[in-house]
Formats: structure tokens, sequence, C-alpha cells
């Protein structure tokens, strides 16, 4: 059932809330390396490559729906951190909406395009069919994925971190046994990884809203809690639809610097691919505290216990920053070993080049940390803006590695955008939080009101 974050002590709250989210990203994370390995070990590296080259372009395909979905559940945890029941089933109402209009708008884009997609940017010819047949078969199961997306982010939003670790696990070890069954037993290629992952978060998704039917009494949407109201529809807008482009501007900037790998050759599609694979396997617990702290600031800020969000900043800043200098540390000296897990016969070429993208890459995993522990946190107060102009200024600088620092530096300088990219983001999230703490501190009434409403003027109104 549903946690309230308004009470207790905010870092073992933000601790334990986080635990679930971490075992189930790390087993999201498991099966999807198992579609790596499986795929690098029996089909070869320019399997791997086609795989691999796809992940840009699938993040921005579904980055637009679930960051959609996780500003919904903003609105869902600020009402329940009000106590207001009506209200929330009301949220859900429109959230479901919104979500499926939107789940079958980017399907049938995404698959009506996925070729000339593939195309355009400029995968290489010896991986391009394999890599469609992969891609084809994600985009046409994108509603299975946006909806378990967006109901464990409801269950989250009332403090329930839990159940959804237990259907990822689930959907984890599914994953897994359709991949060996579908590549290995009936011979499908990559095709047969694509099959395996779309299933297995279909089932996901019957069996979390099965248990919210079953045993979520507050979820539970009746005839009532349907609504054609637009304010309803407006204020949901306002938080989810910065909320997805901020993820789509992301990705774009990914796809730039896999534009910049696929033109330097398959070899640095592979390097760039296994490396990526352990970088996200050990920095998936920043992503997770990220998450934690949007629900305690949402919740918070809905109880209008603005303090307790100061006391939930020191206690995220203590975990992360130590946590992103440690796995920094590791990385830059074991990354190259890691690494040769995910390369076909340790083929050194690939293993230099996954070298040195840690020793680019680690030293500013600090940077990281913050951006995922502010760009939460205030989106969790509702305000988009701010997080919306990062996304832009972290856009441009990776653009600016991927296409300029690769043409003097090659593949270091596709590396660089990353940092590059974090870096910037850091500059307005932190320049935001301190600004709205300082607001909320001095007239917290005003300042709630204007985040709530998403305009200045109401600020200066009721001044």
């Amino acid at each position: 059932m549903g946690r309230d974050m308004t009470t207790g002590n905010p870092f073992k709250l933000i601790v334990f809330f986080t635990l679930p989210m971490l075992i189930g990203n790390i087993f999201q994370q498991f099966y999807s390396m198992a579609d790596t390995f499986i795929v690098s070990q029996t089909l070869g590296m320019d399997a791997l490559a086609a795989v691999g080259s796809t992940g840009s372009i699938t993040f921005l395909i579904l980055g637009m729906a679930i960051g959609l979905t996780a500003g919904l559940a903003v609105i869902t945890a600020q009402r329940f951190g009000k106590k207001d029941e009506a209200a929330l089933r009301r949220s859900l109402g429109v959230s479901i909406i919104i979500t499926g209009i939107v789940s079958l708008i980017i399907t049938l884009i995404a698959t009506l395009n996925t070729r000339n997609i593939l195309e355009w940017m400029q995968t290489p010819p010896e991986i391009i069919d394999q890599a469609y047949d992969y891609l084809v078969i994600i985009f046409t199961g994108i509603g299975a994925t946006v909806f378990f997306n967006f109901l464990s982010n409801i269950l989250r939003a009332i403090g329930d971190s839990q159940t959804p670790l237990i259907f990822l696990i689930v959907t984890s070890i599914l994953n897994i046994i359709l991949d060996y069954l579908f590549i290995l037993g009936f011979g499908m290629n990559v095709a047969g990884a694509g099959y395996a992952t779309i299933i297995s978060q279909l089932i996901a998704s019957l069996l979390c809203l099965l248990y919210i039917r079953k045993r979520v009494r507050i979820l539970r949407v009746r005839k009532q809690d349907w609504t054609l109201d637009w304010s309803e529809y407006s204020e949901h807008l306002r938080i989810g639809l910065p909320y997805g482009f901020q993820y789509s501007i992301i990705a774009v900037g990914s796809i730039a610097v896999q534009i910049t790998l696929n033109q330097l050759g398959a070899l640095s599609v592979a390097a760039y691919t296994a490396a990526s694979k352990i970088d996200q396997l050990l920095t998936m617990p920043l992503p997770a505290f990220g998450v934690t702290m949007s629900t305690y600031a949402a919740q918070n800020f809905g109880a209008q216990k603005f303090e307790r969000i100061k006391q939930g900043m020191r206690a995220g800043l203590k975990i992360t920053l130590s946590y992103a200098i440690v796995i920094g540390i590791l990385l830059f000296f074991s990354g190259r070993f890691l690494s040769g897990f995910f390369v076909n016969d340790y083929n050194e070429a690939v293993l230099e080049l996954t070298e040195q993208f840690f020793k680019i890459q680690a030293p500013f995993y600090s940077f990281l940390a913050l951006v995922f522990l502010l760009r939460h946190t205030i989106q969790g107060l509702g305000n988009s803006f701010a997080p919306t102009l990062a996304g832009v200024m972290e856009l441009s600088a990776r653009i600016f590695g991927a296409l300029t620092l690769s043409h003097y530096f090659g593949f270091n300088g596709a590396i660089m955008a990353n940092p590059l990219a974090w870096i910037s983001a850091v500059i307005p999230l932190t320049l935001s939080y301190v600004y709205t703490q300082r607001l909320l501190m001095k007239q917290p009434n005003k300042t709630a009101l204007w985040l709530s409403l998403g305009s200045k003027k109401v600020l200066r109104a009721v001044k």
C-alpha cells in the first residue's frame, strides 16, 4: 500500500523508498543486459551494434510518453499529500485518458516511419536491416511499455515503490527466458529480443493493473471520476508535457551522439553499446533517488511542509554525491575490464575504446547526480520551466560535443558530449532550486499558489 512521506525521518524515508526502485532497476537492466549478452555472444558484433544503434531513438520515442506519465504522477502525489482522495482519483482518470491517446499517436507515427528514422540516423548499411527488425517490434509494443511505467509511477506517487518491484522481477525473469526461447530456440535473431521485451512488458502491465483493481482502494476509478473538465486536463498537461518534452530533448542529444558514432563505424557503435551497459548499470541508483525526490517533494508540497523538502534535499545530496564519487573511481580504473563481459572474444580494438569512454566520463558523475536530484525535486514542486530550460542547455551542449568535438577528437570527442551536457544542466537547476526555496521560506502561500498554477501573474496578483 501507499506510504505517507510527509512525516518521519527524511533520510530513512528516502533510502527505504528508493531501495525497491533500485532493485527493480537492477532487474530491468539485468534483462536489458541479457538481451545484449545473448545477442553479442550468439549473433555477433554486427547484431550487437544493430540493437545498440536503436537505443537513442527508442529513448526519444518512448521517453516522450514515459516522461509524460512521470509528470502526470506528480499531480497524483501532490493530491495524495493533501489527503484529497476524490481529487486524486479524478487525476488518475484524466491521466489514463491522456496516456492512452498519446501512446496511440506515438505508436502509429513510430511504426510507420521506422525505416526512414534509421536511414536519417545514418545507420551503417551492414546493420540497418537487423536494427529495423528489432526496432519495429519495440515500436509496436509502445503501449505496453508506457502503461506499465504509468501504473508504476502512480503507485510510487502514493508512496508504494515495492509493488512495481515485484512485477519487474517477474517480467525480468520472463524476458530472459523468452530471449533464449526466441533467439536460440526459434532462431529469430534480433527480432526475438524485441518480442521478448514487449511480451514481458505487456504481462507486467496486466499484473500491475490487476493488483490496483484488487488491492488499492484509493486508486479505483469510479464513474464520477471520469471528467471532461478542461481545467483538469490543462493542469495535467502543464506538468506532464514539459516532463515528456524534457525526456525527448535529452534523447535528441543522445541521437546526435549516435549519429556521430554511426559515422565512425560499427566498431565505435559496439564499443559505446558495451560501455553504456556498464555505465547504465552502475549509475542507475542516481535516477532512482531522483524519482524518490520527486515523490517526496510533491507529497510534502501538497501538505505544505516546505521545510521538510529542504531536509530531504540535504539527505539526498549526501547519499547521491557519495555514491557518484565511488562509482567514478571504480569505473575510471576498471571500466575496460567490466566492458569485456559484453565484447565477443575480448576484441582489443573495442575494449580500447571502452576504456577511453570511462577515462573521460567517470570523473563527472557527481554532476550527473546533481542533475537527477535537482531536476526531480523541482518537478515535484510543480515547476516545469527550469527543468525544461536545463534540458535545452543539456541538448545544446551534447550536440556541440557530438558534432563539433568528434570532428577533432573522433570517438573521444563524442564521449565528451555527456559531461558537457551534465555541467550545462546543473547550472539552471541549481539557481532555480535555490530561488524557489527562498521564496517558499519567505512567502510560502503565495509561492505555492504560483507553482501550482504555473503563472508568475498569480504571484504578483496576490502580493
